[in-house]
């Protein structure tokens, strides 16, 4: 039984998994953050684009 928790503390594996999780959840909170950010000009943009198609 301690040999197994013994090797359970040394592996490495489920570290790294939870490392790469961490990682796609700061990347995830950045995107939805700039998109946030962005949403004003981005609203512009499309405004401006319907605009001129509409006038074709």
């Amino acid at each position: 039984m301690l040999k197994t928790i013994t090797r359970l503390i040394r592996e490495e594996d489920g570290q790294a998994l939870s490392e790469y999780g961490v990682i796609i959840a700061l990347v995830a909170l950045a995107s939805v953050g700039m998109l946030t950010m962005l949403s004003g000009a981005l609203k512009t943009v499309f405004q401006k684009i319907k605009a001129v198609l509409s006038e074709v």
